[in-house]
C-alpha cells in the first residue's frame, strides 16, 4: 500500500450581528481586504482583469474570488510568489445573531506549527471584520 498523505483541515469561523448580505458584499469587495484581511493583504489591492494582487506576509500574491453569487459563496484561490495556487473555502451562511463566516484553513505543505498558526491569523482576521461590521 503506497503511503497516503492527509491533509488536514479546520473550519474557523465567527458571529457577526449583521445580516448575511451585508457580509457577503462587504467581505467580497476587493478595496475592504486590507481593512480586515491583514494575513492576505497588506496593502491596496490592484486589479488585473479579475485577478487581483497584493502584498501580503508571504509577498505579493495573486488572488482570484469566485463569481459573485447569491450563495454567500467567497472561495478565492491564492497564487503564492514562489508559484503554487492554494484555494481557500470560504462562506457566510445565516445564524440566529446574523452572519457566521467560515473559513477553511488546510494544512498543505505545512508544519503543524505554521498550520496552528495559519488558524490563529485567519481567526484574527475574522475577528477584526466581525468588530468593523457589528462584532
Amino acid at each position: 500500500m503506497a503511503d497516503h498523505l492527509v491533509i488536514r483541515s479546520r473550519h474557523v469561523s465567527t458571529v457577526i450581528r449583521a445580516t448575511p448580505a451585508h457580509v457577503y458584499s462587504y467581505a467580497a469587495d476587493p478595496d475592504n481586504l486590507p481593512r480586515w484581511a491583514a494575513g492576505l493583504a497588506q496593502s491596496e489591492v490592484r486589479r488585473d482583469g479579475d485577478l487581483l494582487r497584493v502584498e501580503s506576509p508571504m509577498g505579493t500574491v495573486t488572488v482570484q474570488f469566485v463569481e459573485t453569487n447569491a450563495l454567500g459563496v467567497l472561495d478565492h484561490t491564492v497564487t503564492l510568489p514562489n508559484g503554487p495556487s492554494v484555494l481557500n473555502p470560504m462562506r457566510v451562511v445565516e445564524h440566529p445573531d446574523g452572519a457566521e463566516i467560515i473559513f477553511t484553513v488546510r494544512q498543505i505543505q505545512l508544519t503543524d506549527a505554521e498550520f496552528e498558526r495559519d488558524c490563529l491569523i485567519v481567526a484574527a482576521d475574522l475577528e477584526r471584520l466581525a468588530n468593523l461590521l457589528g462584532g
